[in-house]
């Protein structure tokens, strides 16, 4: 096989699919209307494929705070942390989120992947063990590769599953053993049963990572993820979040309660070589920390438009996910299906997100529409219209609304 002829069947893959029509994936939003409204292809767009929960992007305190900064730092930094590149504002946004999680300790990354590659890369090495949920996020994948660890995966969302595997590796061997989870999972917004994870992991002495990329914001009384929510975020040893969801700006953080936490500073190879957060992005997304912490509201609005968009979608014959969450899972099957309806439903004007192979099994597709605080109620009547009358039209739902 030539080295480019993987490439070239990924291209004919994409050509087959669009059919002239949009391409999944390769979307441009041409200008920005509102944290809800873009226009794509010179046509205002609803945004039902954001991860923007909370609407900040546009919050005038936001915005004002990236502005004020890029004037006052500049553009970018020019360098990683450990070089040049630690700014006043870099140390002022750990501690200021260390506060808000009540934990001794925070690191910030450049990007949520990173934050993921450089603790898991960080911690572990040959003599240790890291157990991965099924489902993990792909930079979870990527991080257990960088290492010489032994990497055991075990079924999604199981406990028994995690405690049969860590009955294997009793704490005598000498081994460490890191479980890694999510709060709050992608593709199909279902919720990690952290409880009982959690108490499998301290009945084996193993370490706990739980991600909160997704949920960071949007669960708990303070926002502070599934954890919080759960009542164990005090029993867990790492949360990783990250800053381009909720809170509007692009990063990635650990909080610990462990000291050793700061030494990645020096450890972490996918740290120590990446540029650090651009001035105007990290006072952003500290304005978005204190939007958060200052605005509970935001939460129950969310949640509001969560219940209301899941009802819409169901009353008008959709199959949608099982669990509640801000991210909703349209279920289609067939990739054919699945494309044709993304496409119509952005020739009408509304924006979700497709999920197709290898992001799920072959037969497994989805849509994923995504709940804001910033959407009215009269937006979801409208993307709910929208999705009645194009599933309609497309025989994947039966039901159409006049």
């Amino acid at each position: 096989m030539d080295l480019l002829d993987k490439l070239r069947a990924v291209t004919a893959r994409c050509e087959r699919l669009a059919d002239g029509a949009a391409m999944p994936g390769n979307t441009v939003i041409d200008r920005v209307l509102g944290p809800c409204e873009v226009v794509v292809q010179g046509r205002p767009t609803l945004m039902f494929g954001s991860n923007n929960y909370l609407g900040l992007t546009m919050h005038p305190d936001v915005v004002e705070a990236g502005r004020q900064a890029l004037l006052d730092y500049g553009a970018g930094t020019t360098g990683s942390r450990t070089a040049n590149g630690t700014l006043a504002l870099h140390e002022d946004l750990e501690h200021q989120i260390a506060d808000w999680f009540g934990k001794r300790h925070a690191i910030i990354f450049s990007t949520g992947y990173q934050a993921n590659l450089s603790l898991v890369g960080g911690l572990c090495g040959p003599d240790d063990v890291i157990l991965i949920d099924g489902d993990s996020h792909a930079s979870i994948y990527d991080a257990t590769r960088q290492t010489a660890a032994q990497v055991i995966g075990f079924r999604h969302n199981s406990p028994e599953s995690l405690n049969k595997k860590l009955e294997r590796l009793p704490r005598d061997s000498g081994r460490n053993r890191l479980v890694v989870v999510e709060g709050l999972y992608s593709i199909r917004g279902d919720v990690a049963p952290l409880r009982e994870i959690v108490d499998v992991c301290r009945t084996h002495g193993a370490y706990s990572l739980v991600d909160e990329a997704h949920s960071l914001g949007t669960y708990g009384d303070h926002g502070l993820g599934c954890a919080e929510a759960q009542g164990v975020l005090g029993e867990v040893d790492f949360v990783v979040g990250t800053f381009s969801k909720s809170l509007a700006g692009i990063g990635g953080v650990c909080v610990s309660d462990h000291p050793e936490l700061r030494a990645l500073h020096f450890l972490a190879r996918a740290y120590v070589f990446t540029a650090s957060g651009s001035p105007s992005n990290i006072a952003s997304v500290g304005a978005a920390v204190r939007v958060v912490r200052e605005h509970p509201e935001l939460r129950e609005r969310l949640w509001a438009n969560v219940h209301l968009l899941r009802k819409g979608l169901q009353e008008v014959g959709y199959v949608i996910g099982d669990s509640a969450s801000p991210i909703v899972p349209i279920l289609i099957g067939d990739e054919h299906h699945t494309v044709a309806l993304w496409q119509q439903l952005l020739a009408a004007g509304l924006y979700v997100n497709v999920i197709l192979p290898p992001g799920c099994p072959k037969d497994d597709c989805v849509l994923r529409a995504s709940c804001s605080a910033a959407h009215t109620p009269e937006d979801i009547a409208r993307a709910v219209a929208i999705f009645a009358r194009v599933g309609a039209e497309l025989g994947v739902t039966s039901v159409a609304l006049s």
